[in-house]
């Protein structure tokens, strides 16, 4: 259980960090990007395992980049359900997904 609020809150800092530095991304407060990261963890988990699968010939001919869109569809909906949260369009969403999973591996790698 400790893990997981870990998690969210690397996840919610990747998510908080991204809005500041990059352009087109606005997240209102720190507690919204933890609610951002709240909501993306279920979505994920309830979403990102369907797409995952039936984008497997995709992800294998990419060698795994496609994930980085389905990151992005993920965050596209996570988008439009929290309303203090705006991207404002899908390449930047796209570029988004990516340095959030960037930042977010890194900061596993430096508390885990």
């Amino acid at each position: 259980m400790t893990h997981l609020i870990w998690n969210l809150l690397l996840l919610s800092l990747a998510v908080f960090s991204v809005s500041r530095f990059l352009p087109g991304i606005h997240c209102k407060s720190f507690g919204t990007a933890v609610i951002v990261a709240v909501v993306y963890s279920i979505i994920n988990l309830i979403l990102g395992w369907f797409l995952v699968l039936i984008s497997l010939p995709a992800i294998f001919l990419t060698l795994g980049l496609f994930i980085f869109v389905i990151n992005a569809i993920l965050l596209y909906v996570t988008d439009k359900l929290i309303q203090d949260f705006h991207i404002h369009n899908f390449s930047t969403t796209i570029l988004a997904a990516f340095c959030i999973t960037v930042a977010h591996t890194v900061l596993k790698w430096i508390f885990f």
